[in-house]
């Protein structure tokens, strides 16, 4: 092989040199094409492109096509939209090798061109996934989503049991006897339905009947979901650890396990509770600043629990707890309560980031503030 002279920026030019190119499968293709894919039921559509975005296939695939094909393709990026199954096939995904990415929906969306099918979805997965700028979504583990599952579950008994009290109370109102909102008033239905001298005519207190009974074996199965998420919490590390803060329960720490990413995904604790969308809402143009209500954009469970969570602490009871001179208590002389208890959420998500980040139990910061006070007083 001749070599010629060095060039004038010193770098020496081979002749007779054959560039290889990486074949399929070969180190230098790992993770060279992305694969979006628009999930279903039966029918998967893919869309292969490199990663500048040359079109490199697309495919529609019936369920076990789309298992064994995938399984047949070098590691590769695939990107799904975080909908129903997208967790279970990002772990089924992962074990075949690949990078997996999940993105919101509402992401994808400005990205389809004209006409809405399957095969604009998963191109328009690719582009946007293609996107620096792009935010993605945690993948779930199976034990979060055994806990959702639990959660979901005593929710939805929640719902059956609120619709069934809210119908007698309707049917009641209807022959005259007025019941007052609230779970705890239930115990009225069985005082008018057992009085001997009852208006109510047979075929209703039959009905009636049957609806109190509906809303016992309710009862009981709610209190039983109630009963399984405390045992979990109180076996969980990080739920037991969760639960030192005032004004977070069982269930929030079920919750917060369930549904929360990890920690770790967020910059600081500001970034977690926008994620729960517990920070103000922004309509900020020309330099101006526009601050609205809290944008609510995130999470509804954990940001609702937080939220009954603090107002828990600024009731008569809570309020006894409250040092003199602290943040809340200065909060609470000059601001409404629902106000005081939006921003006390805000405040518990951002404790809630730095206890998981940190690995450590809550610590009151009264007693240091007052430290501080002190000190500065005496000198």
């Amino acid at each position: 092989m001749g070599w010629l002279p060095p060039s004038p920026d010193g770098i020496a030019m081979c002749q007779d040199v054959v560039l290889k190119e990486p074949q399929n499968g070969e180190d230098g293709d790992m993770n060279d094409t992305m694969i979006g894919v628009d999930l279903a039921k039966s029918i998967f559509q893919l869309h292969g492109a490199s990663m500048t975005g040359q079109l490199k296939y697309r495919k529609k695939l019936t369920r076990p096509q789309f298992r064994k094909f995938m399984a047949d393709q070098p590691p590769s990026v695939v990107v799904m939209k975080a909908c129903g199954s997208a967790h279970y096939w990002t772990r089924e995904m992962v074990r075949f090798g690949h990078d997996v990415k999940l993105i919101a929906p509402q992401y994808v969306l400005p990205f389809v061109k004209r006409q809405k099918n399957d095969a604009a979805d998963a191109e328009a997965i690719v582009i946007a996934a293609q996107r620096p700028e792009m935010r993605f979504v945690e993948p779930k583990s199976q034990e979060q989503q055994a806990r959702a599952v639990l959660f979901r579950a005593r929710e939805r008994l929640v719902l059956q049991r609120t619709e069934l009290v809210n119908a007698l109370r309707a049917v009641l109102y209807e022959f005259g006897h007025a019941v007052p909102k609230g779970i705890g008033n239930i115990k009225q239905f069985d005082v008018i339905l057992e009085d001997p001298n009852c208006d109510l005519p047979a075929l209703v207190r039959d009905e009636c009947g049957d609806l109190v009974k509906q809303i016992a074996e309710q009862t009981i199965r709610i209190d039983a979901k109630t009963k399984t998420a405390k045992e979990m919490a109180t076996t969980a590390n990080t739920a037991r650890r969760l639960q030192t803060m005032p004004g977070v329960g069982p269930l929030t720490a079920l919750a917060i396990e369930a549904f929360a990413p990890a920690m770790q995904s967020f910059k600081r604790g500001r970034d977690f509770a926008a994620w729960l969308g517990l920070v103000p809402r922004q309509h900020s143009s020309g330099g101006k600043e526009r601050l609205g209500r809290v944008s609510k954009a995130g999470q509804t469970d954990i940001r609702r629990l937080l939220i009954i969570g603090a107002m828990s602490r600024l009731n008569w009871m809570g309020r006894k707890t409250t040092t003199e001179g602290s943040w809340l208590a200065r909060m609470l002389a000059r601001k409404p309560r629902m106000l005081v208890a939006i921003a006390l959420a805000n405040k518990m998500a951002r404790g809630i980031w730095a206890m998981l980040t940190k690995n450590e139990d809550y610590r009151d910061p009264v007693p240091a503030v007052a430290a501080r006070s002190t000190c500065a007083a005496t000198t």
